[in-house]
């Protein structure tokens, strides 16, 4: 089978690679090659290089840029995975699209003002631009009719790159104090996970006697990250307990404090709960979630095989 794998140069792309590249045919453009923000030249380069499967972790990601930037965010995030469907639905091919918890508003909690986790029936009401843009790349696939599967997760991490975990692993090493929000919850999803469940459920798809019956009784949305939830602050002091003990911090731990939301004011507001539901994406693919906790430990040893191979990190 011959995927066209876009965002490469991404955090998420980067692990599909991996994940994919010793199982079936790679198409990995470029930017220079794929620039999503060039709707019009998506069209022509599917129908050059005629993929088997369409997978697209690729978007813009910058969410407080976003509210500045709304037309490129919508152009790379709404009409560009319209674009990947109209194609797919032409070729008769399936599409593997990345999405976000930045969809919900982060309001679902019971009367007593408990968070409840989102569902894949549940309504959206975007926050911020990123958001609404993703939300729109959502609607599109599902409108376009082509065989899709729409994958949700949230706080997306990795052992390299730009990105939460190695930020705190930063700081950590430069002061004695970090101030963390509190108050958001939600589950840390690192792209090893994320890249070894997409293998899963495209080695499904390849076993299966039938892939247009495949197609029509799993095409639809998904919420996808390990178990589990916690708020940034307590995500950061796992990521320093763990350094810690791993060897990757050479300087005592410093002090986390949590803070509310309201002392770290950002140009786009982010939704207080972004907790989200698993039960179907493990009901349809029979796949075993480990905890964020786990999956973290993961990437933490990972880290720390690159400090001992002298990598940098």
């Amino acid at each position: 089978m011959k995927i066209l794998l876009t965002g490469t140069s991404g955090q998420l792309g980067q692990s599909l690679v991996k994940a994919l590249n010793d199982v079936c045919e790679l198409i990995t453009p470029n930017r220079h090659e794929l620039d999503l923000s060039n709707v019009a030249s998506i069209a022509p380069y599917i129908q050059q290089c005629k993929p088997d499967l369409i997978i697209n972790p690729a978007a813009y990601t910058a969410v407080d840029l976003a509210e500045k930037e709304r037309e490129t965010a919508f152009r790379v995030n709404a009409q560009a995975p319209t674009v990947f469907a109209q194609e797919a639905k032409k070729l008769g091919i399936g599409l593997i699209h990345f999405s976000t918890d930045y969809v919900f508003d982060g309001s679902k909690a019971t009367a007593n003002g408990e968070q409840l986790p989102y569902n894949e029936q549940d309504s959206c009401k975007p926050l911020n631009v990123y958001g609404a843009s993703k939300l729109a790349g959502e609607q599109a696939i599902t409108e376009s009719g082509c065989q899709h599967l729409i994958l949700r997760t949230s706080w997306v991490y990795s052992d390299f790159g730009k990105n939460f975990l190695l930020t705190i692993l930063r700081l950590a090493k430069e002061k004695t104090d970090l101030n963390i929000v509190n108050d958001q919850w939600g589950t840390p999803s690192s792209t090893l996970f994320l890249s070894d469940v997409t293998k899963q459920i495209w080695l499904q798809m390849q076993g299966a006697n039938n892939a247009a019956s495949w197609w029509q009784n799993h095409s639809g949305i998904y919420h996808l990250t390990p178990d589990g939830f916690t708020n940034w602050c307590e995500f950061s002091q796992e990521i320093v307990n763990s350094a810690s003990h791993l060897g990757l911090l050479d300087m005592p731990r410093p002090n986390i404090h949590g803070i509310p939301s309201s002392a770290y004011p950002t140009p786009a507001q982010r939704p207080m709960n972004s907790r989200l539901d698993k039960t179907k994406i493990i009901r349809d693919f029979g796949i075993t979630i480990p905890d964020w906790r786990t999956a973290l430990q993961v990437c933490m040893q990972d880290l720390a095989g690159k400090k001992q191979s002298g990598s940098s990190i």
